[in-house]
């Protein structure tokens, strides 16, 4: 079966209209309507790693995966409490460095600082039954990296988030969605069971388990679009 694998960044009310990627700011009350919408429909959110049966035709039902990427402390405050009120869970992908920093990656590009999740708040959402996963040590282009550098922050960031949780870390994200058949090898030897991109459509059985895709829900997705992307992706 096609599971959709929705997509979102900062769950927090978007900045002016000439901010840079303002489109990956989803307000808070958008994000509660659109779980909303999922739970009327007899939609059951899962993680990635609870969804990942589902999609490899293990398991079959009703479900989408949600995931996070990047960590903000507004995804804990904005999309935790709404993800307990309707029985989800999801998956948060971390940059493994910036625990407790914020997004330094996107300071050069003119984004405001934003802050991400604690340990202590990554200790109490993986408490709740959610899912922490890797987006390497630095949110790096991975394909832009000598391939030593690129298995280090592929590997040592599972290594660092295991030990900082004493949890098993079995998900990866490529940060951009850049990746080559390279960078999915090494996700497969540091022990990963699966990798997102940002390539867009449902993911599929018959999909590489490390290049699976998703569907990005940005700001101003009415309540129609983002029906249509989790049927279609």
């Amino acid at each position: 079966m096609a599971v959709p694998i929705l997509l979102y960044h900062q769950i927090a009310v978007p900045p002016s209209r000439r901010a840079p990627f303002r489109s990956m700011a989803v307000h808070p009350e958008a994000f509660h309507s659109q779980m909303a919408w999922l739970k009327r429909l007899g939609v059951q959110a899962l993680s990635l790693r609870e969804a990942l049966p589902y999609i490899q035709g293990a398991k079959t039902g009703k479900v989408a995966a949600i995931t996070f990427d990047d960590s903000y402390a507004n995804v804990y405050e904005n999309a935790l409490p709404v993800l307990q009120e309707f029985g989800f869970t999801a998956t948060n992908f971390v940059v493994a460095n910036q625990v407790g920093g914020s997004n330094v990656w996107d300071i050069p590009n003119g984004v405001a600082r934003a802050p991400c999740m604690s340990l202590e708040q990554l200790r109490k959402w993986v408490a709740l039954g959610h899912e922490v996963g890797s987006h390497t040590l630095d949110h790096v282009h991975l394909p832009q990296l000598p391939m030593p550098e690129a298995r280090r922050q592929i590997t040592h960031s599972r290594e660092l988030l295991e030990d900082m949780l004493d949890e098993v870390v079995s998900s990866f994200c490529f940060p951009y969605g850049d990746e080559m058949p390279l960078d999915r090898v090494l996700a497969y030897e540091a022990g990963y069971s699966a990798a997102t991109t940002t390539r867009r459509g449902r993911a599929r059985q018959d999909h590489d388990p490390f290049g699976l895709p998703r569907a990005t829900v940005r700001r101003n997705d009415s309540w129609l679009h983002f029906i249509k992307k989790c049927v279609s992706g």
